[in-house]
């Protein structure tokens, strides 16, 4: 028997704990999904369980916004150390 679940019902992924609330559910292919407003993505129903309501967290549009830039601050930083890399280090070159 699939979970019904509704728009504002509290869930938690299993695999990660992730906790949020639900924010849209759709059926394709058979399979039921449901979106949390914690990650903003799709999670199939069978890997969600009920949370408690004092488990979730709303996160704040500057927060989002904050793990954004983070990240985009990562990836530049990786980005420039790859460009850095002398790939002519890692070859091994000569005959065997």
């Amino acid at each position: 028997m699939k979970p019904t679940l509704k728009n504002g019902d509290i869930y938690r992924y299993r695999p990660t704990g992730t906790v949020g609330k639900v924010t849209d559910v759709r059926e394709r292919d058979g399979a039921v999904w449901a979106q949390l407003d914690y990650t903003g993505l799709y999670y199939d129903v069978s890997t969600l369980e009920p949370a408690l309501e004092s488990e979730y967290r709303p996160v704040s549009y500057k927060e989002k916004e904050m793990d954004r830039d983070i990240a985009l601050q990562s990836i530049e930083q990786l980005q420039k150390v790859v460009e850095e890399v002398n790939i002519e280090d890692f070859t091994p070159s000569g005959g065997g």
